[in-house]
């Protein structure tokens, strides 16, 4: 594998270089059921007794060797509190899986941001970009991405993460519920654009990935926190039955428009809704605020789910 040069200026933490090198041993136990993975499944209390940084809770996740420059192509509002960056990225050794993160380096900032990758593998190898939907935070890079960030802007990209749906051809078919909290879609709205581009190539590809069906549970503030709203719906009418969505929103204080009226619930995604898509063949992918993941993954136990077929990500 070919190791790409970043000038001085993009400075790597030393607890970053410990883990550059990824062991045989580490690769195989990333070879789980159904080639669709995350090791960060119910292994103890979720609860941390102070806020760590990325590169700390990120420590002893998978990472790939190469640090890759990239620039920023596009920036749009992708809501009033989120901007959604396009990446250009030139190294054809850059590669990720669906549900991934990059350590987000910028040359200045001393702090190494982490952010979920929110496009799919197929428009980065189809047209070399990838996209991040980073919410305005103190946070330093979140701060720099919303003050300072502008076309043709250079940073550097490092993909790591342990979360991640990549079936290989052999794999059987499996059902997915993807369920999300707040900007914790984005590893999930990646895992479903990944499980779109399969559904369009089941008809030219005989012997590639037969996927089986998707069903999103997004639940936010509000619908103007509701990220990718279009793209999802674009999703569900390219392939209904096959992806559907259910919105939930929990502080909704003005009139939900009438477009939005038939895909919106107010309230709390229900164990009712849950339960009904408990089956041997289906996995669960989890992503939003600890509590949210910590209570959705015991009511998943409690019915029953094996534990290696709940997979989630926390951030915060």
């Amino acid at each position: 594998m070919a190791h790409t040069t970043i000038s001085a200026a993009f400075a790597i933490p030393q607890l970053l270089r410990g883990t550059a090198r990824i062991s045989p041993a580490h690769s195989a136990l990333l070879r789980l059921k159904y080639s669709a993975l995350c090791s960060c499944t119910m292994n103890g209390t979720m609860k941390s007794k102070r806020k760590m940084d990325h590169l700390e809770r990120t420590a002893n996740n998978f990472r790939q060797e190469v640090i890759t420059p990239a620039k920023v192509c596009g920036i749009t509002n992708e809501s009033e509190t989120v901007k959604r960056l396009r990446l250009a990225v030139t190294n054809k050794d850059f590669t990720f899986k669906a549900g991934q993160w990059v350590d987000f380096f910028i040359p200045k900032v001393a702090v190494v941001g982490g952010f979920s990758i929110c496009s799919s593998p197929g428009l980065l190898e189809q047209e070399g970009v990838l996209e991040l939907a980073v919410k305005h935070t103190v946070h330093p890079p979140a701060h720099w991405i919303h003050t300072q960030c502008s076309l043709d802007s250079e940073v550097a990209l490092r993909v790591g993460g342990n979360f991640f749906f990549d079936p290989q051809p052999a794999d059987s078919p499996v059902n997915l519920v993807l369920i999300a909290g707040g900007v914790g879609i984005n590893p999930l709205f990646s895992i479903l654009l990944h499980v779109a581009d399969f559904h369009r190539n089941q008809e030219s590809e005989e012997n590639g990935y037969k996927m089986g069906t998707v069903k999103l549970y997004y639940s936010a503030k509000n619908t103007n926190e509701l990220l990718f709203k279009n793209n999802i719906f674009g999703l569900m009418n390219e392939f209904p039955g096959k992806i559907t969505c259910s919105f939930h929103v929990t502080q909704q204080s003005s009139q939900i428009c009438e477009e939005l009226q038939p895909y919106i619930t107010e309230g709390r995604i229900s164990e009712k809704e849950l339960e009904k898509h408990v089956s041997k063949d289906t996995l669960w992918y989890i992503c939003g605020p600890p509590p949210m993941i910590e209570s959705i993954s015991k009511l998943l136990e409690n019915f029953g789910v094996p534990t290696d077929c709940i997979y989630f990500e926390k951030w915060w």
